[in-house]
């Protein structure tokens, strides 16, 4: 499974560039991956792993601006299409075949 995590967060206000920045870097270190500009994604093994990434997320909400989340399979995550431009190489290294449950 993956967890999509979508943000549109203000930054005129210097309190505001700090939540940003609280929020990015939790992301970061809680395992998301940056797809593009606000768009993050992390592996998830399971509904399990899913609800728990969710309460984190949710317990690191900044407090002013829009945060949305969705979750999907790898199978619906390998559909996506490229209009302009290419995978990163992160996105190639990792597929479903190559995730290992425990």
């Amino acid at each position: 499974m993956r967890l999509i995590v979508f943000f549109d967060l203000p930054v005129v206000k210097k309190e505001d560039r700090k939540g940003y920045t609280q929020f990015r870097k939790f992301l970061l270190k809680d395992g998301y991956d940056m797809v593009q500009f606000s768009v993050y994604s992390r592996i998830c093994n399971g509904q399990e792993s899913v609800n728990k990434h969710l309460g984190r997320l949710e317990k690191n909400l900044p407090s002013k601006g829009s945060v949305r989340c969705m979750q999907i399979t790898e199978k619906q995550y390998g559909e996506i299409k490229f209009l302009v431009g290419k995978p990163t190489k992160k996105e190639v290294k990792v597929s479903a075949s190559q995730i290992s449950f425990f």
